[in-house]
């Protein structure tokens, strides 16, 4: 009977230690799963982040070749509810902001078909450009501070927007340089794929973040290179004015 009851309280010991060990790697188990599900979560916030910063990117992109028309796109899809924006950036969705908007689109497409009008714009638009790339940049992302977000946008945007603009701005020059020869035809075929380059931009920045950033990066190299191209030239054609402009020395008898 002794021998029972000894080995009967041994069993009841060793099933309360596996009862134990048991509940020991249930909350194990827990706490790795809590872990994992943070981890995913941080994880995912973070990706969120690099896609919003790269649909700013391209989004600034087109606004550096049509200033107000990707601020009206996004005014409109974050007023029907299919893009957020950073809550700074709520008055883009206000009716007299989009009819702003739109007024400034409509005169801006229109006006850039025609020669000589069109330098006007891109002049007024060196400042207007940058600061539509950093609304649209900063007003998309909406997992960062407000003061963060701005100053990301007046980086990454403005400079993309300016970059752009400048290279868009070069390749217009040569174009009115040929006037005599295509009337203005050129500048106006230039501006209508201008157009559409920039409202297909829009629509691969919002739902194609990663493609578009791509595409901006390659077209950020283009309008350096275009630029330096035109600076090289631009300064060929003030050297050879300046030596022109010298007096002839005539030499002593």
């Amino acid at each position: 009977i002794a021998s029972v009851l000894v080995l009967g309280l041994l069993v009841v010991e060793v099933v309360e230690e596996l009862d134990q060990a048991f509940r020991n790697a249930h909350r194990i188990a827990e706490i790795y799963g809590e872990f994992c599900r943070e981890d995913n979560a941080k994880q995912q916030a973070e990706m969120q982040i690099a896609l919003q910063l790269m649909m700013g990117v391209g989004l600034a992109a087109c606004a550096g070749l049509r200033a107000w028309l990707p601020l009206l796109c996004v005014g409109l899809l974050a007023r029907t509810g299919h893009l957020p924006l950073n809550p700074s950036y709520a008055f883009l969705v206000r009716t007299d902001v989009l009819t702003v908007l739109g007024v400034a689109a409509l005169i801006e497409l229109l006006g850039d078909k025609i020669v000589g009008v069109d330098h006007m714009l891109d002049a007024f638009s060196t400042l207007a450009r940058p600061i539509a790339g950093t609304l649209l940049a900063a007003s998309v992302s909406t997992h960062s501070d407000p003061a963060i977000t701005t100053i990301l946008g007046l980086i990454l945007g403005g400079g993309t927007a300016l970059t752009i603009h400048t290279g868009k701005a070069a390749i217009r020059a040569h174009s009115t340089a040929l006037v005599p020869l295509h009337g203005g035809i050129g500048n106006a075929a230039l501006s209508f794929g201008e157009d559409a380059v920039s409202l297909c931009g829009i629509g691969i920045a919002i739902w194609l973040p990663i493609l578009a950033f791509v595409l901006t990066i390659s077209a950020l190299g283009i309008c350096v290179v275009l630029i330096r191209a035109a600076i090289r030239q631009g300064s060929k054609l003030f050297a050879k004015r300046s030596n022109r402009s010298k007096p002839a020395v005539i030499p002593p008898a």
